[in-house]
């Protein structure tokens, strides 16, 4: 597996996304541990999670729990970078809520602590901007928890170039990672994508293969990740990684799974070598 960094630390260049295995449609347990464990032979060492990833309101960080179990149960869990996140809520109606205010971010770390079972997250990223907080304080409570050891490494995530900025000044320069929505459907993050590259921040985009899955329909606008796919005798999910990862050496998907052939699939993309000409053509789509 090729590595990329996240502050101070080397990571796999694909991680793994671990909110299909504990949002709806989730598996059973087994094939999220099989997944998870295929994903860790596969030579990842980046997982993200977060304390919101769960359905029922009496199983909040259903995700950390069941990944603290997978690397507790595997030769090479202590390898991995686990990144979770707080800010982000959900009362078990289906729903999403925020809440940014520093007094539960703060919390909400204490919680993951103890359901990780570590005495520092590796990678404590501010979920999502509450816009009943003022964003200098959520970020705040995030740069304390660096400074007492709570955490080891700070990240943002669904952040704008405005607040990418500001965070790296709230943390005193020590925002490491940005994770936002980027996709074949979704490229509104490119100015972000931009902004990390510039600073040497990693990048880290959240559903990733968005799109892909319709990219064999006739007339689908992502119809070249199809047809380059077939050119190579790989899939779609392969291409649109590859073309992400030649995008910036910051960049770091990392697309969610819940069946172990999906993210052996996916951990094959750094290998995946495309054309300029390839590049070019799906940098257009």
């Amino acid at each position: 597996m090729h590595t990329r960094r996240i502050g101070d630390v080397d990571v796999s260049a694909i991680g793994l996304g671990g909110m299909p295995m504990s949002i709806e449609g989730r598996p059973d347990e087994a094939r999220s541990l099989a997944t998870i464990h295929a994903a860790l032979d596969a030579g990842v060492t980046l997982i993200d999670t977060a304390d919101a990833y769960h359905l029922h309101a009496d199983e909040v960080g259903h995700n950390e729990t069941l990944i603290a179990k997978a690397l507790a149960s595997h030769d090479r869990g202590a390898d991995v970078l686990v990144a979770t996140k707080g800010g982000h809520l959900r009362p078990g109606d289906g729903s999403w809520t925020l809440n940014g205010s520093p007094e539960y971010i703060k919390q909400a770390c204490e919680a993951s602590l103890r359901r990780l079972g570590v005495e520092a997250i590796g990678l404590y990223q501010f979920h999502r901007p509450d816009p009943r907080v003022p964003y200098a304080e959520s970020v705040g409570a995030v740069r304390d928890l660096l400074d007492q050891g709570k955490i080891r490494m700070a990240g943002i995530s669904n952040a704008n170039p405005d607040q990418i900025k500001d965070a790296g000044e709230i943390l005193g320069g020590r925002l490491v990672s940005v994770q936002n929505q980027f996709s074949p459907a979704f490229r509104s993050s490119e100015p972000e994508l931009r902004l990390c590259d510039e600073l040497g921040i990693a990048f880290l985009p959240w559903s990733p293969l968005g799109g892909i899955v319709r990219s064999g329909e006739l007339g689908s606008v992502h119809a070249p990740f199809a047809r380059i796919a077939e050119a190579h005798g790989v899939s779609p999910q392969r291409v649109c990684l590859a073309w992400m990862l030649a995008k910036s050496p910051v960049v770091v998907p990392i697309p969610g799974a819940s069946r172990p052939e999906t993210i052996r699939d996916s951990c094959a993309a750094p290998d995946l070598v495309l054309t300029p000409e390839e590049l070019t053509e799906l940098d257009a789509v």
